[in-house]
């Protein structure tokens, strides 16, 4: 792992692997850390061995308010475009950042399928949404009638609801930063979108429901629990209060060794976040080999290649989990030396007592 100090910005840029070429997105927050883009890293090398690819994983962090994120991005652009014109650092967005973002740099298309809107999502966004829920779907052996639990009502998080109610699901739970509501009937997802576009993460608060705290979505009576939020959520704490039946995560490195340990012991099925995160590199990746030429031909690959992942995952005798980590780690052994693999998988330090 090497960690680079950004000199313009805030920030690191983390490569897992040493080697000729690296991806990762671009994340920004005021709180991210340098330990934060190591994590990440090290999912991507887990996601980019998972679909195939001889591709260090990478990440960048930039530790700025979303005020400010126009200003920040524009100068760490300029200061990465060297990598990006050698092909040695590959970014797209991320958490706190748009796609729009990285028109300055080198190789960026406007016109790429991935960039383009429908129905006013992007279709990355939208492809990233789909993977989760087909991880889901597939996990479950159907969506019809299941109730999902979602954390965060932003880019992933409403394209997750959006899918998972085109599937027949019902979102009986969904939190944001200003706290968790529940309906078991099923929460009204044309309204929340609507109070979402109004009044953002707020929208939970105008539903006229009770409002928890946000945490508490993870004890939510569901049958998926759907990750959304930063890093090493899933502690042993919380792990040992989660009600579903299925973890489908929508955010990168939700695990700690130790939460994943207490849910497997208490026979919850926890898919790999490195797969059903995986949809917009599977996207990108297909574009980048001619094999997309519009939305509707990037959902069927990511739908196909994502049950496909999942559905192999799940005959491994530890889990899935453990079957998406045995995937990467085979395919990692054949372009890498002993000494150069990782020395792990993407799991989270629990955090202090």
């Amino acid at each position: 792992m090497r960690i680079v100090e950004l000199a313009s910005v805030d920030g690191y840029i983390a490569f897992d692997l040493d080697c000729p070429t690296s991806a990762g997105g671009t994340r920004l927050a005021p709180d991210v850390t340098r330990a934060e883009a190591g994590l990440l890293a090290r999912a991507m090398t887990y996601k980019l061995a998972v679909l195939g690819e001889r591709i260090g994983g990478a990440k960048a962090v930039l530790r700025a308010e979303a005020a400010d994120r126009a200003a920040t991005v524009a100068r760490y652009c300029q200061e990465i475009t060297p990598l990006v014109e050698k092909g040695v650092f590959l970014t797209a967005s991320d958490l706190g950042t748009r796609t729009q973002d990285f028109a300055p740099l080198p190789g960026y298309r406007a016109d790429a399928v991935m960039h383009q809107e429908l129905g006013g999502e992007l279709v990355d966004t939208m492809v990233t949404g789909l993977g989760v829920v087909v991880a889901a779907q597939t996990a479950l052996g159907g969506l019809d009638g299941r109730t999902l639990a979602v954390e965060g009502f932003g880019k992933v998080g409403g394209a997750v609801v959006r899918e998972a109610a085109r599937r027949g699901a019902r979102i009986v739970a969904l939190s944001t930063l200003h706290g968790c509501v529940t309906d078991p009937d099923g929460l009204d997802v044309a309204a929340l979108e609507e109070l979402r576009a109004a009044h953002g993460d707020a929208c939970v608060r105008l539903l006229g429901l009770p409002v928890r705290p946000a945490e508490t979505l993870y004890e939510a009576d569901a049958d998926v629990l759907v990750p959304g939020a930063r890093t090493g959520t899933l502690s042993t704490d919380r792990a040992a209060r989660v009600r579903a039946r299925v973890v489908a995560p929508a955010a990168n490195v939700p695990y700690t060794e130790a939460g994943l340990r207490t849910l497997r012991e208490r026979g919850v099925v926890t898919l790999a976040d490195f797969v059903c995160g995986a949809g917009a590199t599977i996207g990108y990746l297909a574009e980048r080999a001619g094999q997309v030429t519009g939305a509707d031909s990037a959902r069927a690959l990511v739908a196909e290649r994502a049950g496909r992942l999942v559905g192999a995952a799940l005959e491994h005798p530890d889990g899935p989990y453990a079957g998406s980590c045995a995937v990467a780690e085979g395919f990692l052994a054949t372009w890498r030396d002993p000494d150069a693999l990782p020395d792990g998988p993407p799991l989270a330090p629990e955090p202090p007592r």
